[in-house]
């Protein structure tokens, strides 16, 4: 027991340290609920031009997600010539794969993903505590307990993941328009993969 509670407070003192290390200040009167407005909805297709950089293959191809009804998402990524190459779906808080290449299909990397393009369509996220940093506020979320902060200027232009004080997945939103970012990119700092996602619409 004694062994679990220094864990558990060690685990708490690595997280707490990045609002520190960043030099946050907090915000007292914070939100309660954080709405992501990117792939919110559901009468549009979000088309991107998408690389994807894993290890040591790159994937190039057309990039889509489609907000279905509540909060469910499909996400597919195709070839220029319309082969898939993944088709995921979050549906009602679950996730299936319904089709993915033998080169993608291992489940460390589709764990991966999953925790990636979730954060990507999770539309309402419960703020644990706020804070600024100049002209921008942040907000500090957990999801499926991993801790994300969400930085705002205007718009939405940035998510980090954090685990032991460390960033271990940013990502990055810009030419914004409206509820749409044109331009994402996914990296990871400790694993190869990175994602860059470029608007068609």
């Amino acid at each position: 027991m004694r062994y679990l509670l220094s864990s558990f407070c060690l685990l708490f003192l690595a997280c707490g340290s990045y609002p520190k290390k960043q030099n946050f200040q907090v915000e007292q009167d914070a939100t309660s609920i954080f709405h992501n407005p990117y792939f919110s909805n559901a009468t549009k297709d979000y088309v991107y031009k998408a690389n994807i950089e894993v290890y040591d293959n790159t994937f190039s191809g057309i990039f889509i997600v489609k907000k279905l009804e509540n909060s469910s998402h499909r996400i597919v990524f195709t070839t220029e010539m319309g082969n898939k190459i993944f088709d995921f779906s979050f549906v009602e808080g679950t996730f299936k794969v319904n089709f993915i290449i033998d080169a993608m299909d291992k489940a460390i990397l589709i764990n991966i993903l999953k925790k990636d393009f979730k954060i990507l369509v999770e539309e309402e996220l419960s703020v644990i505590k706020s804070y600024s940093l100049e002209n921008t506020l942040v907000h500090e979320t957990t999801v499926d307990c991993k801790t994300y902060f969400y930085f705002k200027t205007q718009q939405l232009d940035k998510i980090v993941r954090v685990g032991h004080g460390k960033e271990k997945v940013t990502f990055l939103f810009s030419e914004i328009s409206d509820t749409i970012a044109n331009q994402i990119k996914i990296l990871h700092s400790n694993i190869k993969l990175n994602i860059n996602l470029k608007s068609i619409n």
